[in-house]
């Protein structure tokens, strides 16, 4: 029995994909792990030092500022070493053809902007899809980390008054 020419493509396709899901999930997941570890770090950091400082200076909303910075500049480091993950990790099965190449492509996918016209050697594409779609649970995370440390330290300054 011969299949329709697009369940033939299919079944085909999916065979092709299999490299990309034996790489790209285990990308997702340890992505996903470092971001949650490093967030947490960061926020608990935050979260412990801050609210006496905000409470004690005259500028609270400077010194609230600075935190948020700070909270941004390490959100903003984890996500470029994630990037950077896959980065190598498409350098290594050889599907971009240069360590810059590979950057750029990485940083368009996870960010979705996808504007620069870099493509990943044809077998590797759904990689691509992968690592946009890690990019918007990273982003979520992030979101979510930075609204929970916004709202404790709002809160534990309250309570300091």
């Amino acid at each position: 029995m011969t299949l329709p020419i697009a369940a033939d493509e299919l079944v085909h396709g999916l065979n092709t994909w299999s490299s990309d899901w034996i790489w790209g999930v285990p990308l997702m997941v340890g992505a996903t792990v470092v971001h949650v570890v490093g967030m947490a770090f960061i926020c608990r950091i935050i979260l412990k030092h801050f609210p006496q400082r905000i409470d004690r200076s005259k500028h609270h909303q400077a010194v609230f500022a600075l935190a948020m910075s700070l909270l941004t500049w390490f959100a903003i480091t984890l996500h470029a070493a994630e990037a950077a993950m896959w980065a190598l990790a498409f350098r290594l099965l050889g599907a971009l053809p240069s360590a810059n190449l590979a950057i750029l492509y990485s940083l368009n996918a996870v960010t979705s902007y996808g504007h620069e016209s870099i493509n990943l050697a044809g077998h590797w594409r759904l990689m691509g899809a992968l690592e946009a779609l890690n990019g918007w649970l990273l982003f979520g995370l992030t979101t979510a980390f930075m609204f929970g440390t916004i709202e404790k330290l709002w809160t534990k300054r309250a309570a300091l008054q």
